[in-house]
C-alpha cells in the first residue's frame, strides 16, 4: 500500500461500503492492511461487485500488538464471537482456538471469526488484525509449544492476588490459556502447569465465566507486561 496506489474491492467489500454504507464515488475513507499502517484512501470506482480505492497519504503508523497469544476454548457462539472481539481490541497477536476435556463446540467457523476480528480492529482504530487459527486439540497445541513461550495460565483452582503473580515475571513471547465452561480437566492442569515457561494465576476470588475470564487475562497481561506500561 502506498501513495497513488489503486486498491480493487472484493465484492463483500463492496456491497458494505457501498450498499451498508452508502459511500459514493469521491468519498474518503481509511484504509489498513495490517502491514503498512493507516492510509487516507478515496473512492474512485463504486459497484455492487465490486470497486476501487486510491491512497492518498499516510495517517497513522504501522502499531504491532505485543507478542501475546489468547489460547481458549470455543464457547456458544456469541460469546466466542465476544471473546474473538476483545482480543482483538485489547491487543492480542494471535487467537488460538482449542478443544479440551470439557469443551462444548467441536467446530468452529474460522472464517467468520476471521471476519469479526477484522471488524473488531475496524471499530477500535487498529492498524493490525490478529489471526485467527484452526480449531486444534489442546494436546497437539503443547506437544508443539515453542519452549521460549511464557504462559499465563488462568486456574479457575487457584486464589491469591494475580498482579503480585506476575511480579516477577518477564516480557517477551506470551501467551495466555483460557478454559472452557467447566475449566480444564485434572490432567489439563497439570500437563500445562509442568511446562517450564507456566505462571499459573488466580482471577480473584470468584470463578469467572470463559469470556469475561478472557478480558479479565488480558486486561492484567496488558497492565503488567503489554503496552499498557
Amino acid at each position: 500500500m502506498g501513495e497513488g496506489q489503486s486498491v480493487p474491492l472484493t465484492r463483500d467489500q463492496a456491497h458494505y461500503l457501498f450498499g451498508v454504507m452508502r459511500l459514493k464515488e469521491g468519498a474518503e475513507i481509511a484504509l489498513f492492511n495490517g502491514r503498512d499502517g493507516e492510509w487516507a484512501a478515496t473512492v474512485e470506482a463504486a459497484g455492487k461487485r465490486g470497486g476501487v480505492l486510491a491512497c492518498s497519504q499516510k495517517t497513522a503508523p504501522m502499531q504491532r500488538p505485543p507478542d501475546l497469544w489468547l489460547v481458549f476454548a470455543p464457547i456458544k457462539k456469541a460469546r466466542t464471537d465476544f471473546i474473538v472481539e476483545k482480543a482483538t481490541e485489547l491487543g492480542a497477536a494471535r487467537l488460538l482456538p482449542v478443544q479440551t476435556a470439557f469443551t462444548n463446540s467441536e467446530r468452529i467457523r474460522r472464517d467468520r471469526l476471521q471476519a469479526h476480528a477484522v471488524e473488531a480492529a475496524e471499530q477500535c482504530g487498529a492498524t493490525y488484525v490478529p489471526q485467527v487459527a484452526d480449531l486444534e486439540k489442546l494436546g497437539k497445541l503443547l506437544d508443539a509449544w515453542p519452549a521460549e513461550r511464557q504462559i499465563l495460565f488462568c486456574d479457575e483452582a487457584l486464589s491469591g492476588d494475580a498482579l503480585s503473580d506476575l511480579s516477577g515475571a518477564k516480557a517477551g513471547p506470551w501467551a495466555i490459556f483460557i478454559g472452557p465452561e467447566g475449566g480444564f480437566s485434572p490432567a489439563e492442569r497439570d500437563r500445562i502447569s509442568a511446562l517450564k515457561n507456566t505462571h499459573a494465576i488466580s482471577l480473584g476470588p470468584r470463578i469467572l465465566r470463559a469470556d469475561t475470564a478472557a478480558v479479565a487475562a488480558l486486561t492484567l497481561w496488558q497492565s503488567a507486561l503489554g503496552d499498557w506500561k
